[in-house]
């Protein structure tokens, strides 16, 4: 029935969070996109069970997406279309755990996507953006913090959620590496370098409060809410008034450093659009093109799958016409 499937989905959606460990944002687009087939396959057949999933309906679902559009007027791209077709997969796994009969997830099929284009910097542009908190920002704090959370990105790889979050105790200066916890939960090894480790200590150093996280809010929103926050604690002695204020300084979130990186990049005189995720395209640039290989690339960007970390190879590949004409048919010039 429509219903035990619906069930169904609800047990798939709580294996996910309780068992796997996956985050309410992948939860929230599998229940997104698995509603979106439900809804389909109950248009096409009424009293719905699990074994009326079969290649017939998978296929009548692939067409239905690919012909559908979103609130814009806009077909879906390839990718939207495979993260549909992904967690149905995804779920009729689950059902073949469980012994449930249904159509075996490998019969899904993903959509053929055109190449993608990764965008990152390097050289010149590169070094200007890196520059850019140093050159035109007045407030010292906050020139410090933008400069180590620049240099933090291209060191590391960090993703932006993962920057965000990073504490102070997780960060060994002396070690110049630490460990941080990624997607899925998977923890692995990320390594500073001497402008990053230079940048976060000076950037420390300068920080008066008591947040554990490494980067935090300096905006004067923030100072409005210390100012208001000391004045409701008068009847305290001062120190404790003090370390309580400064301990509720906020931690940046992913959409204040995207824009951080935004305004700098402009400020560099960089045209194309650069993002928390651009550096981190940079980082495995400069990896694969200074002779890194590529499985110790995808163990440094935490991903699970090497297919993930082929999307950069073809940039690193771009390097070899300059080898090509250093060493081919030198001896023809003569």
């Amino acid at each position: 029935m429509a219903g035990k499937v619906s069930q169904l989905i609800t047990d798939f959606l709580e294996y996910l969070e309780i068992e796997r460990g996956r985050s309410a944002l992948t939860i929230r687009n599998y229940d997104f996109y698995l509603r979106r087939f439900l809804t389909f396959a109950e248009g096409k057949k009424k009293h719905l069970a699990v074994g009326d999933i079969d290649s017939a309906l998978v296929r009548q679902y692939r067409l239905f997406l690919n012909r559908a559009t979103d609130e814009h007027g806009k077909s879906l791209k390839k990718s939207t279309q495979n993260y549909h077709l992904i967690a149905l997969r995804t779920f009729l796994k689950y059902l073949a755990k469980n012994d449930i009969q249904s159509l075996a997830p490998e019969k899904i099929e993903l959509a053929k996507q055109s190449e993608r284009q990764i965008e990152y910097m390097e050289g010149g542009d590169l070094e200007k953006f890196l520059e850019a908190p140093i050159e035109f920002t007045e407030s010292e704090i906050v020139k410090l913090r933008d400069k180590a959370i620049l240099e933090t990105f291209f060191s590391t790889g960090l993703r932006v959620s993962e920057l965000v979050n990073l504490k102070k105790d997780q960060v060994n200066l002396n070690k110049e590496e630490f460990t941080v916890r990624g997607k899925g939960d998977k923890l692995r090894i990320v390594f500073l370098s001497n402008q990053a480790k230079h940048w976060i200590k000076q950037y420390l150093e300068r920080r008066s409060d008591m947040s554990p996280y490494v980067f935090v809010s300096h905006d004067r929103a923030g100072k409005s809410r210390e100012h208001e926050n000391t004045r409701t604690q008068e009847h305290e002695n001062m120190k404790t008034k003090q370390r309580d204020v400064l301990a509720e300084i906020e931690h940046l979130t992913p959409r204040s450093v995207q824009r951080l990186v935004q305004k700098y990049a402009r400020l560099a005189g960089i045209t194309k659009k650069i993002t928390p995720h651009t550096l981190r395209h940079s980082f495995a640039t400069d990896l694969l093109t200074g002779g890194a290989d590529i499985r110790s690339v995808q163990t440094m960007l935490g991903h699970s799958s090497i297919t993930t970390t082929q999307v950069y190879t073809h940039i690193a590949d771009q390097h070899l016409k300059e080898v090509y004409k250093a060493f081919h048919g030198r001896k023809r010039g003569k």
